[in-house]
């Protein structure tokens, strides 16, 4: 199968690029703690083989310092090419969601923690969107989200409204450390107070605090996708998926996934969580990924 060849090759490309990362000082690890998830290490072979879909989060868990390595993006690659399933899950917003719909060796995409999810459809040769809310109900929030903007911004020094708000269509996304100084967390507890007061649904990842009116989140709306677009029953298949995410706005997949998997920076944020992922790569962010990916390919050579 040609998909399989192409992983093999790719894997061989990962390990070279993993080790030229750690001499650049990319790959930081952590000492395991019997109070925290288990180490990826100990994923039996016989789960990992058995994974049909990944699941992933992008934010500081693909990227590094807001930057995707080619390290991460060749992991991507090599799942792709081996045959499994791959859906980025991530609050970022639809403009950029289209990007990675269209040009990622991924299988679709969904966004805005939920809002929408997309796919490239290659036999028709478009682009298309399955959306929580049609137009003219999308349309009708926006002078609500609008309101909520400017009051958080008034009451919240120091925060801004994120670089990417102009390609969103269903949320409001507030910056507290990505192109401003890191906010204390009190700061991003006022964000989330004042979305919620709002009657908005909240959510903070690691770079930003995102609001929306409305009841999806990220687990909602890919139990839609892989039922609508694979045929899939998310509870029948729970055990042969992984999740890989990073922070507070991952939770209800940790919470689900048997096998969740969290990049090592998750502990970052402990006091947020109230649910944390059953396994923990030794590396943050994409390096994080990468190993994840070797875990999952090696178990099925």
């Amino acid at each position: 199968m040609q998909r399989s060849s192409e992983s093999a090759a790719i894997l061989a490309r990962l390990r070279l690029e993993r080790s030229v990362g750690r001499g650049l000082g990319l790959c930081k690890t952590w000492r395991m703690d019997p109070t925290h998830p288990r180490p990826l290490a100990e994923l039996p072979a016989h789960v990992a083989a058995g994974v049909h879909t990944v699941l992933t989060d992008i934010d500081d868990t693909l990227t590094s310092a807001g930057h995707l390595t080619a390290a991460a993006y060749a992991a991507l690659e090599a799942l792709h090419a081996a045959g499994l399933r791959v859906i980025p899950v991530t609050g970022r917003p639809a403009g950029w969601c289209d990007h990675f719909a269209r040009m990622w060796p991924v299988d679709g995409v969904v966004g805005e923690n939920g809002a929408f999810y997309m796919w490239h459809d290659a036999a028709a040769g478009r682009l298309r969107t399955r959306h929580r809310l049609d137009a003219a109900a999308r349309q009708a929030l926006t002078e609500r989200l609008a309101a909520v903007r400017e009051r958080v911004l008034r009451e919240v020094p120091g925060c801004a409204v994120a670089s990417d708000q102009f390609c969103r269509l269903y949320d409001l996304a507030i910056d507290f450390c990505e192109d401003v100084p890191a906010l204390p967390a009190a700061s991003v507890d006022r964000i989330v107070a004042l979305m919620h007061e709002a009657g908005m649904t909240a959510k903070v990842s690691s770079i930003h605090v995102n609001g929306w009116f409305g009841a999806w989140d990220k687990l909602g709306t890919a139990r839609l996708m892989l039922a609508e677009r694979f045929g899939l029953d998310l509870d029948a298949e729970r055990e042969r998926i992984v999740f890989a995410g990073d922070s507070p706005n991952d939770e209800p997949m940790f919470a689900f996934f048997a096998h969740a998997v969290g990049v090592a920076n998750v502990l970052d944020h402990g006091p947020r969580m109230r649910a944390l992922p059953a396994w923990i790569t030794p590396s943050r962010a994409g390096a994080g990924f990468v190993e994840l990916a070797q875990a999952l390919l090696a178990a099925r050579v």
